[in-house]
């Protein structure tokens, strides 16, 4: 079976007036046949979870769960990963990256969501923190600034679903192009996707990203990055990255990731 779809949402996504990207993930997911699990482990609110269980029932999903893993141990129990194997979807809360990484990773847990997402086509999308962890590399935090320097990120280990992209979120909203910026000197082999609050990236099965939301989505191509200084840039210095592309989509745009070609809504309908 072909690999599932990834969606990071860049947070306070609109969740009841016209919830847009909530409805696309659930029909995605199946629609009224849909089977979605709740991980809420990045918030430290209980209400979290069930509010996100009421949201999808409310757009017809018919079996929507909430799995509060708040420890590791959790990660084992034979109910919660029977859930996990039966989902059609998976959706990530927002919160604290970290909880999740330090939570889930190398469980049970993360395994089977790599493995079900590569390989059974599971939908897996996440908002805010939940759409860091899905990658690879994850941003864990990092300070606000247009101007990438050396110390401005730290990077921690993500789920590893993919290491096409790296996320970052909350991103006009917090003023965090040099962050992202600084993590793709470090390593410029993945796309830089920086997410607006309302706004998300729906990445297919053949790595096409189609932006859905009322923000926009910078995209940072690094893929011909002539030179960084991030090797000899001292503590707090900025730091030169030549050669990138910088491209802003906006709802109905599209970056295909295996090309590096980016279009627009009128582009595609006309071709």
């Amino acid at each position: 079976m072909s690999r599932g779809y990834l969606i990071p949402i860049g947070g306070a996504e609109e969740k009841f007036r016209d919830p847009a990207i909530l409805k696309r993930f659930a029909d995605i997911c199946g629609g009224s046949e849909a089977r979605i699990v709740i991980i809420p482990t990045a918030s430290r609110l209980e209400e979290t979870g069930p509010r996100y269980v009421e949201i999808f029932k409310e757009l017809g999903v018919s079996h929507a769960v909430s799995l509060p893993f708040e420890d590791r141990k959790d990660c084992a129990r034979e109910d919660w990963l029977k859930e996990l194997k039966e989902a059609t979807g998976v959706f990530i809360t927002g919160g604290n990256q970290l909880r999740l990484s330090t939570t889930i990773g190398g469980t049970a847990v993360a395994d089977m969501l790599r493995h079900r997402n590569n390989h059974e086509g599971l939908t897996v999308g996440g908002t805010s923190a939940g759409a860091s962890i899905l990658s690879e590399h994850m941003i864990a935090y990092g300070d606000e600034g247009g101007t990438p320097r050396c110390d401005m990120v730290s990077l921690a280990p993500g789920f590893g679903l993919t290491h096409e992209f790296i996320v970052d979120q909350h991103f006009q909203q917090r003023d965090r192009l040099g962050r992202l910026l600084t993590a793709l000197a470090f390593n410029p082999r993945p796309v830089g996707i920086g997410l607006d609050e309302d706004t998300a990236a729906f990445i297919s099965p053949d790595d096409l990203i189609e932006v859905v939301g009322s923000g926009a989505i910078t995209l940072i191509d690094p893929s011909n990055m002539e030179y960084s200084s991030m090797d000899s840039a001292r503590r707090h210095e900025p730091v030169s990255v030549l050669g990138i592309r910088l491209h802003i989509l906006t709802h109905g745009c599209t970056f295909d990731i295996r090309t590096r070609e980016a279009t627009h809504p009128s582009a595609q309908t006309t071709s």
